[in-house]
């Protein structure tokens, strides 16, 4: 089979769009991903996991703090996506203009979103081009555009955004940007994803 047919197969397995955000020594940021699955299936441990590709600024800040939040976003959130994930949080503060407050943990959470989770980073694991990060969700809540309070019924069907419906409905102006990230996120990858480290994570080390 084509590594692309595989590609596009492969992209059927994406999560739902997610906003991650992360704060390290007074500096926040906020990224865009489609790599959070759950990672528990025991209502008492809630856990998620999330690749995050090296280039990006806000790994490190993961990685150092051992922290994040992670957001469901409406499927209407087209402009927060193209603030967070368009442009590096290298050359701007993304979140300026973005409400949100400190969560429980000190890292930013959006006030406007389907729903948050905070979540404390119990183990990582290396993937050469980005870590996959374990998180303990230590915190949840709802956002302004989501349920009213937690055990809430989402409104309607379709309200987190999803990788296939942000691909399929974005604005065409923006649509070369978003291949030209791709394809130099791909050519990073592509680089370094055969070159493994094994991490201990912090706590775990015996």
């Amino acid at each position: 089979m084509h590594p692309d047919e595989v590609y596009q197969l492969l992209r059927t397995l994406t999560s739902p769009v997610v906003a991650i955000t992360a704060e390290r020594d007074g500096k926040r940021n906020g990224m865009i991903a489609d790599s959070a699955v759950r990672a528990s299936i025991v209502p008492a441990i809630p856990r998620v996991s999330v690749y995050i590709h090296k280039f990006n600024y806000s790994h490190d800040m993961i990685f150092d703090s051992g922290r994040f939040g992670l957001h469901l976003l409406r499927d209407d959130q087209f402009e927060l996506i193209h603030r967070l994930g368009f442009a590096s949080g290298r050359a701007r503060d993304k979140l300026a203009d973005v409400p949100h407050h400190v969560g429980t943990l000190g890292a930013p959470v959006l006030d406007d979103c389907h729903a948050y989770f905070e979540c404390a980073v119990a183990n990582a694991m290396d993937t050469g081009s980005s870590t996959c990060f374990l998180g303990d969700v230590v915190d949840v809540g709802y956002g302004n555009g989501g349920p009213s309070r937690p055990g809430g019924v989402a409104v309607g069907v379709g309200v987190v955004m999803t990788a296939a419906h942000f691909r399929a409905n974005m604005p065409p102006a923006w649509r070369p940007e978003y291949e030209a990230l791709l394809k130099a996120a791909q050519r990073f990858a592509e680089q370094r994803s055969r070159d493994i480290k094994p991490i201990v994570w912090r706590g775990l080390a015996r």
